[in-house]
């Protein structure tokens, strides 16, 4: 019948493709594996595409992180001292480009808040202002904790309309900072703005020996600034090297050592490595640095 009929034995097939949605979802899966396989077979049937899947597969993904698993590290976050002048604000709002940036008062252990550029701009713009202080804009600051599951942390950011919290770990110390950017981005994939090319190949130095580097960064390039021997036939990138020393694809907050230099990858997705950081061993430090 289905020689004759060549409609049928697609039906059958969505039909049972839908009785497998039903299935799901009128009963209790035991385990989310139900619904990844659900995922998987709908991109194999091209009813989704790649791009579909790697995002459904990201809003499942994302409750089984902690707020720890995505922060944006203490020693990379850009932040403005509470004795600061409005003059020397301005260069670091410029150089980082971020539209938030935590207050700390003497070190990042201690918060006093959140100030935002765009409340910065419009009273530095208005000329009719002139009796105003920029402390006077700086608003409370979101404390987690480093355990926070993300997909509750993203309900309350949409529902108190809050956009950075500060991290912190059992002892009160800052870890961090997570954006809302930096949840979607577990979701959708790296969000890219118009200042992400031109960073895209920096090598920055935060401390000493430490620096933080883009995972795209080219290999011979790298070789030069940390006066390594990586070899270029091996990958074009850093980034290629150390995924290939992982052996696997890492998480943000793993490290390796590979000589004198320790990398911890402060940025990546499901798909790639997007930011690492550098650390030199003391005694690899060039003299006078």
């Amino acid at each position: 019948m289905s020689d004759d009929n060549p409609h049928s034995s697609r039906g059958s097939a969505s039909r049972s493709w839908l009785e497998r949605i039903a299935s799901i979802f009128t009963a209790e899966p035991q385990d989310i594996s139900d619904l990844e396989d659900i995922i998987s077979e709908a991109s194999m049937r091209q009813l989704i595409d790649s791009d579909t899947k790697d995002m459904l597969q990201g809003v499942l993904d994302v409750s089984k992180v902690r707020a720890r698993d995505i922060m944006v590290p203490r020693s990379q976050m850009a932040t403005i001292d509470i004795e600061q002048p409005l003059a020397e604000i301005l260069p670091i709002l410029l150089e980082n480009n971020h539209s938030r940036y935590p207050v700390v008062n003497e070190d990042k252990d201690h918060i006093e808040g959140i100030l935002i550029v765009k409340d910065l701009l419009q009273y530095a713009l208005d000329p009719n202002n002139n009796d105003w202080q920029w402390l006077d804009l700086v608003r409370p600051a979101v404390i987690i904790p480093e355990s926070k599951r993300v997909d509750a942390l993203l309900r309350e950011f949409r529902q108190k309309r809050y956009h950075m919290a500060i991290v912190v770990d059992e002892y009160g110390g800052v870890s961090g900072l997570v954006t809302i950017e930096d949840i979607l981005e577990q979701i959708v994939g790296e969000i890219e703005d118009e200042h992400d090319d031109a960073e895209e190949h920096d090598i920055k130095k935060m401390a000493s020996r430490v620096f933080q580097v883009s995972a795209l960064t080219p290999l011979d390039e790298f070789n030069e600034t940390f006066g390594t021997q990586f070899d270029e036939e091996d990958a074009d990138t850093i980034g290629g090297i150390v995924l290939h020393a992982f052996g696997h694809m890492p998480a943000r907050g793993e490290s390796i050592a590979l000589g004198d230099l320790t990398f911890k990858v402060s940025k990546a997705n499901s798909r790639r490595l997007m930011q690492l950081q550098v650390i030199r061993a003391r005694e690899a430090e060039p003299e006078g640095s």
